[in-house]
């Protein structure tokens, strides 16, 4: 079995240091040696010697079948990505003329995306003649601010930009 690299492992004549420490194929220590007679029990058990711990003192080898250890820790980082939770910044628009009912339609779907650990940016839209009247406009943003109050804290407040007003939110932890 010639050395070979593949990723950010070396491999058994890859590895160039005098002294490793090594673990053999069932786990069990079996303590500092030479990088040659590292591969040679290796060889002898028809195996690759694998540096795990390239940064340590001396540096960690592992007697595996390199093939099967990689595919362990491919599978082990897939599991990880899908129990990993992505926050995506949902976007809920307003008008400055917004009825009570629309508000609290709003409200409830800002609810439901901050149940489910999204952020919220909650965008107040001035059209034409509205621009004039931006800051009698912002107690609705305080409004639903105060609605949300119970599971969202505001993370940036209103902040006028161009023709907007935006708002985040985030899920209380």
């Amino acid at each position: 079995m010639e050395g070979k690299k593949i990723s950010d492992l070396f491999i058994n004549g890859q590895i160039r240091d005098k002294e490793v420490r090594v673990i053999g194929a069932d786990g069990e220590q079996l303590g500092i040696m030479s990088s040659r007679e590292a591969q040679a029990l290796a060889d002898e058990a028809g195996l690759d010697l694998v540096k795990i711990a390239p940064t340590a003192k001396p540096p960690v080898c592992k007697i595996v079948d390199y093939g099967k250890y990689k595919y362990d820790q491919m599978r082990k980082e897939k599991e990880a990505r899908k129990k990993q939770h992505t926050v995506e910044v949902k976007e809920i628009r307003l008008s400055p003329n917004i009825d009570t009912n629309d508000l609290n339609t709003k409200t409830n779907a800002a609810r439901k995306f901050l149940s489910k650990g999204d952020r919220v940016k909650i965008t107040l839209r001035f059209r034409g003649r509205e621009m004039a009247h931006m800051q009698s406009s912002k107690h609705i943003l305080d409004d639903l601010a105060e609605a949300l109050a119970d599971i969202a804290t505001v993370e940036k407040a209103p902040k006028v930009e161009g023709r907007s007003m935006t708002m985040f939110l985030t899920g209380k932890k």
